[in-house]
Order: C-alpha cells, then sequence, then structure tokens
C-alpha cells in the first residue's frame, strides 16, 4: 500500500503521448524553489497496488504513441517496493510506465528494478555540484549522479529536465556547466524549465516559509536563450 497525494488524467507533459500521472506523498529534497511543497507530508489517499491499477486502467484507450503511467511525487522512487509490485499488473494490462525522479534516493536492489522496469526516466538535474546541491536542496549529490549513471549504463530512456531559477542558476555560465555535466549521461532529451511562482500560494497554506517569496518568475524569453545553449552543446 502506498500513499498517493493525487492524480493528473490526460497528462501531456510527464513523457511521450498523453499520460496518467500518479503524484505520491514524500520527498527526501526541500529544494528551496519547489512548487509542490504539498507533496513533503504525509497527505492523501492509501492504495493498494491492485486499487491503483484499476483507476489507471479506465484511461488506457488514450495511452496511445507511447503514452502510459507516469510515476511522480513527491519523490516516486521512496515507493520502489510498491511500484515493483504495481509493475506486473501494469504489464498485463500493456500499459508502460515513466518514472519522474530526482534521483534523490539510494540505489538499492528495490530502486534498480524499479528503474529497470520503467518505459523511460525523466531526471531532475538539481544542480551539476555536490555544495550547491546540498545547499538549494538539502540531499546528497551522489544518490542523483548513481541513479543517472545506472540508467545510462543500463540503456534506459532518458529525459533530463533542470529548472532555472533568477539569481541561483540563470546565468549562461551555469547553463554551460550544465550541459558539460549532463554530458557523462546517455540521454535524448535535456529539458530547462522556467521557474514559476504559482506554487507560493501552497507556502501560505500550509505556514510555511518560503525561500524565495520575493523572487520573479523567469522569463519565457530568457528561457529559450539557455535551452538554445544546451541544445547546441551536444
Amino acid at each position: 500500500m502506498a500513499k498517493i497525494h493525487s492524480f493528473e488524467s490526460l497528462a501531456t507533459l510527464d513523457g511521450e503521448g498523453i499520460r496518467y500521472g500518479v503524484f505520491f506523498t514524500g520527498c527526501p529534497l526541500r529544494c528551496v524553489y519547489c512548487h509542490n511543497p504539498d507533496t513533503w507530508f504525509d497527505s492523501g489517499m492509501d492504495y493498494t497496488a491492485e486499487e491503483l491499477v484499476k483507476k489507471i486502467k479506465r484511461y488506457k484507450p488514450y495511452f496511445k504513441n507511447g503514452g502510459g503511467v507516469t510515476f511522480s511525487g513527491g519523490e516516486p522512487l521512496l515507493n520502489a517496493d510498491f511500484i515493483n509490485k504495481t509493475a506486473p499488473l501494469l504489464k498485463s494490462e500493456k500499459i508502460d510506465y515513466c518514472l519522474d525522479t530526482s534521483g534523490s534516493v539510494e540505489l538499492t536492489d528495490a530502486v534498480k528494478i524499479c528503474i529497470d522496469n520503467a518505459g523511460m526516466i525523466i531526471l531532475d538535474i538539481k544542480f551539476y555540484n555536490a555544495e550547491s546541491y546540498k545547499t538549494y536542496t538539502g540531499g546528497e549529490f551522489q544518490n542523483f549522479v548513481n541513479i543517472g549513471k545506472y540508467c545510462s549504463d543500463k540503456g534506459k530512456r532518458l529525459w533530463l529536465r533542470t529548472v532555472v531559477v533568477p539569481g541561483i542558476n540563470d546565468s549562461e555560465q551555469h547553463i554551460r556547466k550544465y550541459a558539460e555535466f549532463a554530458k557523462q549521461f546517455q540521454y535524448e532529451k535535456y529539458e530547462l524549465l522556467a521557474f514559476h511562482t504559482m506554487g507560493f500560494f501552497k507556502y501560505d497554506k500550509l505556514g510555511i516559509e518560503n525561500p524565495l517569496k520575493d523572487k520573479k518568475a523567469l522569463s519565457n524569453e530568457k528561457l529559450a536563450e539557455f535551452q538554445k545553449i544546451v541544445d547546441n552543446s551536444r
């Protein structure tokens, strides 16, 4: 059984095709720019693997052109054992799953199996060095590196993502360092995402201090400029 925060039906941004998003609760990181702080805590509803698959398969007719379910969060790999129980049920329904992960957990046997059974992985590159990673996420950089390299060594389909935050990593120098760092992984696509303020209300609602409350969103123009640097670096 696992605690699930929320669902997103007919999602199109978290993997190929039309997908069904499953957002688990719990995350070992505390990213200063997190837009889903409501997933940090023990909220949501408990589901068994059978109950979850029953819910997912209602949307099976939409899973065309590479679609399927995307496990996100929070951090889905905290629930590797649960996903591993769910995987054969999904397979019996011919439903593929994608992991949208920060790679912030230890590379245990259960996590390896979870990755092995995934159709693809979306991996967040929070920062390209251990010092910044610790400062801005509170997590262990090596966990992320280990998972990224495991995905590459296993030949998994891998998409990379980085959130670009004004005043933290929004310079050409930073972006070039990200692009260089990413070369150690075998990936299909590297997408930059703009920091936004749409989740700020959640901090107020939960009574949590928002360390970036005075920060403005990154402009689309700046994002496009940085994305071009990443694309041209390959």
